[in-house]
């Protein structure tokens, strides 16, 4: 009798301890869904390769607040500055890809800085997250400024070559590839002075350092009061800013913007890379989280992850093109 109740205690304890262990190995298979085990188990770093209080780093701060509420591991911002975003997107293309580095990048910057600057990467080097901002560029000048309209400007550029100082983030970045869409296609001549961030650059024009700077929406929004935007590349009118004429309006066919995104490093878990797709998506459909890119004049635009690689591919076309005809393209 005695035997067969701890025969039946034994029996017990048994299958206690496969059920313990079935249900450990149902829960790892659940976490196992981001690529590993409660992935993300430490905080992530998350590399800006521009200045901070600059554009790309005002969205990313607003993306932070609502990945904090979805995700118990926090962000560590890294700023990896200079050559237009050069130095960070090649941060984030040789870290481990572990899925503890991933960093915001934009576009066309990325594709621009491996044609002509043979930059230490190239597209290819990355897991595309996604796109979260289609910021439109602007032209832009001081309150004060003499400059009353693109015409002006023009004006005064074709009387005075090289005279016009036109303040720009980096070489071969969005910016760039601007001026020189308008000097190709007005056949001015500037000079172009180059700074590391919007903030830099914001600062250098408000100072008289620049007569005039080649901008995104959201670059302007926060000195709007002392600004006055001349122009804006995009097809229509930007809600930001309804009072400006676009470029066509002004009888220029410009339209020119910097798209933001996400990316990591290439070969990164592919089950990490869903996860932080998923992620992503779920903060940039918040209604919230919108309603704060508005008030930070961030033109909010998602995105998926292979359709933000695929325009990446398509840029980097077009860009052979106009880099080509200024004799830019790295051989």
């Amino acid at each position: 009798m005695k035997g067969n109740r701890k025969f039946v205690a034994l029996l017990l304890v048994g299958i206690m301890a496969a059920l313990v262990l079935l249900s450990a190995g149902c829960g790892q298979k659940q976490a196992g869904s981001s690529g590993e085990q409660n992935y993300p188990t430490k905080p992530v770093n998350m590399i800006i390769a521009f200045t901070a209080g600059g554009s790309s780093d005002v969205q990313a701060r607003i993306m932070q607040k609502y990945w904090d509420k979805l995700v118990k591991q926090p962000w560590v911002f890294q700023y990896k500055t200079g050559a237009g975003g050069a130095i960070g997107f090649a941060e984030i293309a040789k870290s481990a890809p572990d899925g503890y580095t991933i960093g915001g990048v934009n576009v066309p910057h990325i594709v621009l800085q491996p044609l002509g600057q043979g930059a230490q990467y190239t597209i290819d080097d990355f897991e595309y997250i996604c796109q979260v901002v289609n910021d439109p560029q602007v032209l832009a000048v001081r309150k004060d400024s003499k400059f009353k309209s693109v015409k002006e400007v023009l004006d005064f550029a074709k009387k005075n070559p090289e005279k016009l100082k036109v303040g720009i983030v980096g070489t071969f970045t969005g910016h760039h590839l601007m001026l020189l869409d308008l000097q190709d296609k007005t056949g001015i001549k500037v000079t172009q002075v180059v700074y590391k961030g919007a903030a830099d650059q914001n600062a250098a024009l408000l100072g008289g350092e620049i007569d005039v700077m080649i901008g995104n929406v959201n670059d302007v929004m926060r000195s709007l009061e002392q600004m006055r935007v001349l122009a804006v590349a995009s097809e229509e009118r930007s809600k930001f800013l309804p009072d400006v004429p676009t470029f066509k309006e002004e009888g220029l066919d410009i339209v020119s913007d910097i798209r933001r995104g996400f990316v990591a490093p290439k070969g990164t878990d592919p089950k990490v890379v869903q996860f932080l797709r998923d992620t992503f998506k779920k903060i940039a459909e918040d209604p919230e989280y919108l309603k704060d890119m508005e008030k930070a004049g961030q033109p909010a635009e998602y995105m998926s992850g292979e359709d933000f690689e695929k325009y990446v591919r398509e840029q980097n076309e077009k860009s052979k093109e106009l880099l080509t005809k200024f004799g830019l393209l790295k051989a």
